[in-house]
């Protein structure tokens, strides 16, 4: 196992799930999603930590984060990469999440509220790009500001049942896509729901 993975899982160990819950914290132990209101949830621990390490985040990655939803994934981004920049649509969870992560004190975590379907685009490019609700396609906004060399985690499918795929930029602009699992996440609120 690479040092890089040691460290995420570590980290992932001592992240303290309850914290990012409204309510249902006596769930928080288990290893699946629980509702954070608004239709949302906080998604199971394992598949949280499994695309946090297919990232490849490096330390000098600028990541991208689409639905910041409770701030878990958020908070397990932010040691291991340069920058975070996240987008939450719902105003609620926007406030709460910024909340929760600033108290912990990280300094490198931008957050927005809005349509994260469109991205950030005054920030681009991004080394990685992470998608934490599903699509029905791939929104070309967000390979737009893919950079070459990047990788992006989205799951692609319809309301019920999901594919999570890895897409990566070659230097020359080239885009792969394999599929890491099949996943069942809510849906990415927006243009391409």
């Amino acid at each position: 196992m690479d040092k890089r993975r040691e460290e995420i899982e570590a980290y992932f160990r001592q992240l303290d799930r309850s914290y990012f819950m409204e309510s249902s914290t006596g769930n928080a132990a288990a290893d699946r999603p629980v509702s954070i209101g608004f239709g949302q949830t906080i998604s199971q621990p394992t598949l949280v930590l499994e695309m946090t390490i297919q990232l490849d985040l490096q330390p000098d990655s600028r990541v991208l984060e689409i639905g910041t939803g409770s701030g878990y994934q958020t908070a397990l981004l932010a040691p291991f990469c340069r920058e975070v920049y996240t987008v939450e649509r719902l105003e609620a969870l926007y406030h709460n999440a910024k909340a929760r992560l600033d108290a912990t004190g990280f300094t490198n975590i931008h957050f927005k509220h809005g349509d994260g379907s469109l991205g950030w685009p005054e920030h681009q490019p991004y080394d990685r790009i992470i998608v934490t609700a599903s699509v029905s396609r791939v929104p070309n906004e967000l390979l737009d500001q893919l950079d070459a060399g990047g990788k992006m985690i989205i799951p692609v499918g319809d309301s019920f049942l999901q594919e999570l795929q890895m897409i990566e930029k070659d230097d020359n602009g080239e885009v792969t896509t394999s599929v890491l699992e099949g996943v069942a996440f809510v849906r990415l609120k927006g243009e391409y729901e």
